[in-house]
């Protein structure tokens, strides 16, 4: 029988934040939910507990821009069990606009929390798992923006495109710990917010859709099992890739 792991999920309030635990869940294993909106986090974690079945998802309100929050929340796992694996799924897409006319403090909100956050959240993983002996697996949730770009996007596209590097950068030196570290880059994804945004049927979604050779945009469910691929057993000997699930759209 497999021993549970526990599992970290930033941005856990929102939809594939919620897809991946769901998916985890299924699979056995500890959910703990983490994300800077502590009432939502809340709520996602009762709702994921009441609809499916497995250990009880627990939350945590944790803004991870703020690295003496984040290391206090390790240390507080770290007396309860400790964390086998983190999910770095937290990311914003606050602003569009083009080089010539975005505000670079604009910008800079978004480093903040998909640059400098995930590398928070990376480092107090890492030495949360180094003291612990090693081993450990770490899932950056990326985007095939920071390969593929869209006009007015690329302030988000360039913060995944640092995530990308981040994995890299990470998975080299973190290997002699035997702490894997990947990214799951998904092109759009079809959560809760933009389906409602682009219903079924609509021009917005029908422009998406011609971009992907499979047809249409991703769901939810299609991202979780790459998250759990890579952060389980059958990737034991992957480090350092960042794994597009996104319908072939990088091909075109």
């Amino acid at each position: 029988m497999t021993t549970p792991r526990t599992i970290l999920i930033t941005g856990g309030a929102g939809g594939i934040g919620q897809g991946i635990a769901r998916a985890f869940r299924a699979a056995g294993d500890r959910v703990i939910l983490a994300d800077r909106d502590g009432s939502a986090v809340a709520a996602a974690a009762e709702r994921l507990s009441a609809d499916a079945a497995g250990p009880a998802a627990t939350s945590r309100a944790l803004d991870i821009t703020d690295p003496g929050t984040v290391d206090a929340v390790f240390a507080e796992l770290a007396s309860t069990g400790g964390v086998d694996v983190l999910v770095n799924n937290a990311g914003i897409l606050s602003v569009h606009g083009t080089v010539t006319e975005l505000d670079p403090e604009a910008y800079r909100a978004i480093l903040d929390v998909n640059v400098l956050g995930t590398f928070a959240m990376t480092q107090a993983f890492a030495r949360h798992r180094i003291a612990r002996g090693g081993g450990g697996a770490i899932v950056n949730i990326s985007s095939i923006g920071g390969r593929q770009p869209t006009p007015g996007m690329g302030a988000y596209e360039s913060s995944k495109a640092a995530v990308d590097s981040l994995t890299r950068w990470a998975a080299i030196e973190l290997a002699e710990h035997h702490i894997r570290v990947n990214a799951v880059a998904p092109g759009p994804v079809l959560t809760p917010m933009l389906e409602e945004a682009m219903p079924a049927g609509s021009p917005a979604r029908a422009a998406w859709a011609t971009r992907i050779p499979l047809g249409d945009l991703a769901r939810v469910d299609d991202i979780a099992p790459a998250v759990l691929y890579l952060a389980g057993a059958g990737a034991a000997h992957i480090t350092g890739v960042s794994l597009p699930v996104d319908g072939g759209q990088l091909l075109t």
